[in-house]
């Protein structure tokens, strides 16, 4: 039977997981994964959905677009916010044995309906075999986080196809360990956008529009032209929540981008 008691933190934990990578417009009692997940920490899907609400009246993402009714985050909701952007490697470690202490396994493929890609940043020479596993586990969960941010499309060219679509890290994986997980670190683009993007062809300026490399530019590439150039200017589609940090676009623009 659902508890009516108190939220343990391992519920907590349960439940600020699966918000990270529930798109916004997503969090009603009527989602199949908030039902599984509910009946799996023993609460009724209304309460599991009020809580996710609970910690997007957390997300200046959100409350900065003018949404109203967002006011019951309670104390331990606003700690363990704070507890998971302090630590972002940590929060997901904690959150994953949670899910696995109540029985049950992190979002998925399966669950989501979404592919699971691997991070091709990631450099596993040198590494046992259990640290690749909680890295594995750790990509999982920056691709769900940053993809449904911004609903599953591409935020320079608005493609939906899950399939051509990455979770880009912002500041590359290689040189900030402690965001690798941090979603605000991340952008949804498709396969080639993301390549322009690591190679420093495109960039994200300040006014959040994208900027094209004049020096990188391919001069008579009608495909260039029409695929990468024609978005040089456009307004970034920003994602429901973790908007992307300006000082990690910063870094890109100042150590990544062949401008």
């Amino acid at each position: 039977m659902p508890s009516r008691s108190g939220w343990s933190r391992e519920q907590l934990l349960v439940a600020l997981h699966l918000y990270c990578q529930i798109p916004f417009g997503r969090l009603h009692y009527g989602n199949p994964l908030i039902i599984e997940s509910a009946g799996l920490i023993g609460r009724t899907p209304s309460a599991l959905a009020m809580k996710l609400v609970n910690f997007a009246s957390l997300d200046p993402a959100i409350t900065s677009t003018g949404r109203k009714g967002f006011s019951n985050a309670s104390a331990a909701d606003a700690a363990m916010w704070e507890e998971m952007h302090d630590d972002w490697q940590r929060f997901v470690a904690e959150a994953t044995n949670a899910v696995t202490s109540f029985g049950g396994a992190p979002p998925n493929e399966l669950a989501t309906g979404q592919p699971e890609e691997p991070d091709e940043d990631a450099d596993f020479s040198g590494i046992d075999r259990m640290t690749q596993v909680t890295t594995r586990v750790g990509q999982g969960f920056f691709r769900r986080a940053v993809l449904s941010a911004y609903d599953y499309r591409c935020c320079i060219t608005g493609l939906s196809a899950p399939k051509l679509l990455l979770a880009s890290h912002i500041v590359p994986w290689s040189v900030d360990a402690s965001n690798r997980l941090n979603p605000k670190n991340g952008l949804c683009l498709s396969a080639l956008h993301d390549k322009a993007f690591d190679a420093g062809i495109i960039t994200i300026g300040e006014d959040m529009t994208v900027s094209v490399s004049r020096r990188l530019a391919v001069d008579g590439d009608l495909f260039f032209e029409s695929a990468i150039s024609a978005y040089h200017g456009k307004s970034l589609a920003l994602p429901e929540k973790f908007r992307p940090d300006p000082a990690f676009l910063m870094y890109h623009r100042q150590h990544v981008f062949q401008g």
